[in-house]
């Protein structure tokens, strides 16, 4: 081959070769300036997820469309700040924070709740718990926390406490009496008692009873009745009566010790007793002397007059006479006759004369509170004789005459005379 045919070969071979190298110059240039323009046209999303942000160049027109190129899956629980069928337009902020789940238990019933949220009361808003300002939550309603924490929540009830009179209502939950008691600040006294144990548990509509005991000292006076003593007189006439000392009562001051449960008494000890005032005895003495009454028959009377014992008194009454005496109180009585010798008569007056030892005495049955008992006498018709008998049916102004008997008794019939009391 020629020098000159080969000189040809090799200028063919660099324009082809010159050739190549633009056409992949273009090509390469053509890819460049594509892409340049490719990655002009992205938009810039600024994207924070889970509290990490970043810048994203992305050709999606939609955040639903960026979220898918991002591999990001948002459930129903989660926070996304732009809605996924928002366009991407221009450069655009996304925020998204993931939902944790948390677990509550309400009264021993356990419950989730998915929020973005970590504060307890956020939790529970979202579980659509309703907690009031007596219920008991754990951990408190302002404490953030993990999803590892469990939450807690103790429904408050309505208690009645009846502590002493007072009755009152309140809110407790589960608990046992002694820290109910302490949670409401109720202390109790040295003999306070609660009727329920203090290990018992409050429930709802449980009552807590609290019983106020006190101990007080209560000084009572009280009457000490006087004793009643009976003398005989020998000085008075029997029957008759005189007070001698007038009783009175005496006073005793007595110290009890007095338990009061809820202001009733239920227990009174007596302690001890001071005499303040003795007691005064009432002292009456009785008379003891028998009245014997006897006739004088003047000078010529062969009977001698009996001699009085001690404890007698002999009345003399004038049978020889029936004058009208001077002096005395005067007045007019219902004079009716009586006799000793009647079927069941005793014949012992109410002085203790005996009528049928002594039938021809004066004795005349009066009524005590108008005519005293042995006092003297002067009846009309009848002469000087001794008050010395009463009857049931004499009363006022009535007398009884004794006559020897019952024919005399009967003739006398009813009188209106006239007496005198001498003495």
């Amino acid at each position: 081959m020629t020098e000159k045919a080969n000189n040809s070969k090799s200028v063919n071979a660099f324009k082809g070769k010159s050739l190549v190298v633009a056409i992949a110059t273009v090509l390469l240039f053509a890819a460049v300036l594509t892409f340049a323009i490719y990655e002009g046209t992205k938009n810039t999303v600024t994207m924070t997820a889970n509290g990490k942000t970043t810048e994203v160049k992305t050709h999606a027109d939609s955040v639903g469309a960026f979220l898918e190129e991002q591999e990001i899956q948002v459930s129903e629980h989660d926070y996304l700040s732009q809605p996924k069928d928002a366009a991407i337009e221009e450069d655009v902020a996304i925020e998204w924070e993931q939902a944790k789940e948390y677990k509550v238990e309400v009264d021993g019933n356990k419950q989730t709740a998915w929020t973005t949220d970590n504060t307890v009361e956020a939790i529970l808003a979202k579980a659509d718990i309703e907690v009031t300002e007596h219920d008991k939550v754990s951990p408190a309603l302002e404490e953030e926390v993990d999803a590892d924490t469990a939450i807690s929540v103790e429904k408050a009830y309505e208690v009645t406490i009846l502590d002493g009179l007072e009755e009152k209502k309140v809110w407790s939950t589960s608990t046992t009496v002694a820290d109910f008691l302490k949670q409401h600040k109720i202390s109790l006294g040295e003999l306070d008692r609660v009727e329920n144990g203090m290990d018992e548990m409050v429930v709802p509509n449980s009552k807590v009873k609290v019983v106020r005991v006190e101990k007080v000292t209560d000084v009572v006076e009280d009457s000490v009745k006087f004793a009643e003593e009976t003398k005989k007189d020998d000085s008075l006439l029997k029957g008759k009566k005189k007070l001698v000392q007038k009783g009175e009562n005496g006073v005793v001051a007595k110290t009890y010790e007095v338990v009061k449960e809820n202001g009733k008494e239920v227990k009174r000890v007596l302690k001890k007793e001071k005499t303040v005032k003795e007691p005064k005895k009432h002292v009456v003495a009785v008379g003891t002397k028998v009245m014997v009454a006897s006739v004088s028959r003047g000078a010529d009377s062969k009977a001698p007059a009996k001699k009085a014992s001690s404890n007698q008194a002999v009345v003399k009454t004038a049978a020889a006479t029936n004058a009208a005496p001077s002096g005395g109180k005067e007045f007019y009585v219902s004079a009716t006759a009586y006799t000793a010798s009647c079927a069941g008569c005793s014949g012992i007056t109410a002085t203790g004369i005996n009528l049928k030892a002594n039938p021809g005495l004066k004795v005349i049955a009066v009524d005590p509170s108008v005519i005293p008992l042995g006092s003297k006498v002067w009846v009309e018709g009848y002469g000087y004789a001794v008050a010395g008998d009463t009857g049931g049916a004499i009363k006022g102004n009535k007398i009884d005459l004794f006559v020897p008997s019952q024919s005399d008794a009967l003739a006398f019939g009813r009188k209106q005379v006239k007496i005198k009391v001498l003495n």
